[in-house]
């Protein structure tokens, strides 16, 4: 028990108060920058390093994947993928983004690749028409 109050009783607070801080203007505001989540799918001929150069293209700039889905069926010289990342649009533009995979699409000989960025593509208008007979 003396050993326990020993060490509690010296004083560490010294080093803790001589930090400087960043203080915010607001309490919504935050030091990291804003981050877009982006979808990327693809589709192409099996082949080694696609995995690494999709996590490669992504990382390079500055993002993060947030989960990927594989697909490569056994009978078949097929992969398929479906990418969710997050990234910092001022780092990485949207037409930068295009010409990069656009580049490894080219690359794998993709027969598919989309990118979808939900915050900075444009919203489509789309009706549900149903009758009951």
């Amino acid at each position: 028990m003396n050993l326990f109050r020993r060490i509690t009783s010296q004083p560490h607070f010294s080093k803790i108060t001589k930090r400087t801080y960043k203080y915010l203007k607001s309490p919504d505001e935050s030091l990291e920058p804003p981050l877009t989540h982006g979808i990327h799918v693809f589709h192409s001929p099996d082949a080694v390093g696609i995995v690494a150069k999709l996590s490669e293209c992504i990382a390079s700039k500055g993002g993060n994947i947030l989960g990927a889905d594989i697909f490569v069926p056994e009978n078949k010289n097929v992969f398929y993928s479906r990418s969710e990342f997050v990234f910092d649009p001022r780092k990485w533009p949207r037409e930068q983004i295009d010409e990069d995979f656009l580049t490894l699409a080219m690359t794998f000989n993709a027969l598919r690749s989309v990118v979808r960025v939900p915050n900075l593509d444009p919203k489509y208008k789309i009706a549900v028409l149903a009758s009951k007979q």
